[in-house]
């Protein structure tokens, strides 16, 4: 199937084993020029990635010598938790592919929210001040939720605050995430969408009225150039 192209990106129909395979292109396309960063997400889509990734051997031996790994949102619990996004990562991924220790960037969820949001989002203007990652794979949830950015989310058309913040998400806690400002210095911006739950979701951002603060994967409208929802033909069924 063609391309789509929305106000919010492009949309690539693909299975998930074509999906998979082009996020894998893209990162190892990445390590290729040399050393790069990729936000990972939370999700199941995600975990069968992280399966995936390490059956087919598919990322190169030098995406693993030179990516360096982060989540782009995460829960304040220990990484050994379940409910963990980059445990998840480092126990589907990274540790069956050896990825060394100082290529992983857990956000330092030792700290309490605020204290943590803070020290991550100073580590990365010390280190790169005017990008943040250089791919952000993120997830869609049904309510149109991207990273810990929720419908009515006070964070929502706040694009002066830090890259990465610390917010209380009613209902499910603290969460650390990328933020607008931090979504509008990513290089490129992949969002893995699959099955029919998500497709009201994915419509809204892509064709509905814009309203960013009931539908929150919109705020990638304002940098569609950069974004490409890699879509199964259920999740792309009403575009």
């Amino acid at each position: 199937m063609p391309d789509i192209v929305t106000p919010a990106g492009t949309v690539r129909v693909l299975t998930r084993e074509e999906a998979f395979t082009e996020l894998a292109a893209r990162i190892n396309v990445l390590a290729a020029r040399g050393t790069a960063s990729v936000g990972l997400s939370g999700g199941s889509t995600p975990k069968s990635f992280y399966a995936w990734a390490v059956q087919t051997k598919a990322l190169s031996a030098a995406a693993i010598e030179r990516i360096d790994w982060h989540v782009s949102d995460e829960r304040c619990v220990p990484l050994t938790s379940d409910d963990s996004n980059f445990g998840h990562a480092s126990r589907g991924m990274l540790d069956a592919l050896g990825v060394p220790a100082a290529r992983r960037f857990p956000w330092p969820v030792e700290l309490a929210p605020p204290a943590a949001a803070a020290a991550y989002d100073a580590a990365w203007s010390q280190h790169s001040p005017s990008k943040a990652f250089d791919l952000c794979i993120l997830g869609l949830g049904d309510d149109a939720h991207i990273a810990s950015l929720w419908p009515k989310c006070p964070l929502i058309g706040q694009k002066d605050k830090p890259r990465f913040t610390a917010t209380e998400w009613p209902g499910r806690g603290w969460r650390l995430t990328i933020t607008e400002a931090g979504l509008a210095q990513c290089a490129a911006v992949v969002v893995l969408v699959s099955g029919a739950a998500k497709a009201a979701a994915l419509g809204s951002i892509a064709n509905g009225p814009l309203d960013p603060t009931l539908f929150p994967g919109q705020v990638l409208r304002a940098h569609a150039s950069r974004v490409t929802w890699l879509a199964d033909q259920e999740a792309a069924s009403l575009l």
